[in-house]
């Protein structure tokens, strides 16, 4: 694995450990619903890790990461139609997307 592709799961990683810090380490929908900060900060951090991603297939098309293109589509949906995010889709992927992909992103870099 090159320096590249370390780099770029290790950002992934730092940013699904955000969203944990910017959810206060609990998942409570209603708390995240109800707190516009908090929804932003995930947000962006679900950008970065749909780049970090887009930039990972372009490297290692072959990669091991489930749900990629979800990934990267859902970031090009929150940097380009913001006005149109459902917070039951950024919430669905934190819930049952980020679990799988940490997961991946740490056996990867091991």
């Amino acid at each position: 694995m090159s320096i590249e592709e370390k780099k770029l799961l290790t950002d992934v990683l730092e940013a699904i450990i955000s969203i944990d810090e910017h959810l206060e380490w609990r998942r409570i929908f209603d708390e995240y619903k109800a707190n516009k900060t908090k929804r932003r900060a995930v947000e962006r951090e679900l950008e970065i890790i749909g780049e970090a991603v887009n930039k990972l297939l372009k490297l290692s098309p072959d990669i091991a990461i489930s749900y990629s293109r979800i990934i990267v589509d859902l970031r090009n949906k929150v940097i380009h139609a913001y006005d149109n995010v459902n917070d039951m889709v950024i919430w669905n992927v934190v819930m049952n997307h980020l679990p799988v992909l940490k997961t991946e992103v740490e056996e990867l870099l091991k």
